[in-house]
């Protein structure tokens, strides 16, 4: 019995380390995925910027040939 309690409890901490770590796992494969999703935000504000920038050059053109 004297044999068998240290290798319990070490079967135990062992099994909660591993939990731990696949914790650890998975909350690090969310951030990953929010870090993506950021990205792909970020790409898709950029583009509706670069289009609204692109409109507002074409009306500013066209005010300008209308004044000249």
């Amino acid at each position: 019995m004297k044999r068998l309690l240290p290798n319990l409890m070490l079967v135990s901490c062992i099994g909660l380390s591993a939990c731990g770590a696949g914790e650890t796992a998975a909350v690090a494969g969310l951030q990953a995925e929010q870090a993506k999703q950021a990205q792909q935000q970020m790409e898709q504000m950029k583009q509706q910027i670069d289009l609204a920038n692109e409109k507002n050059l074409q009306r500013l053109q066209q005010a300008n040939q209308t004044d000249q």
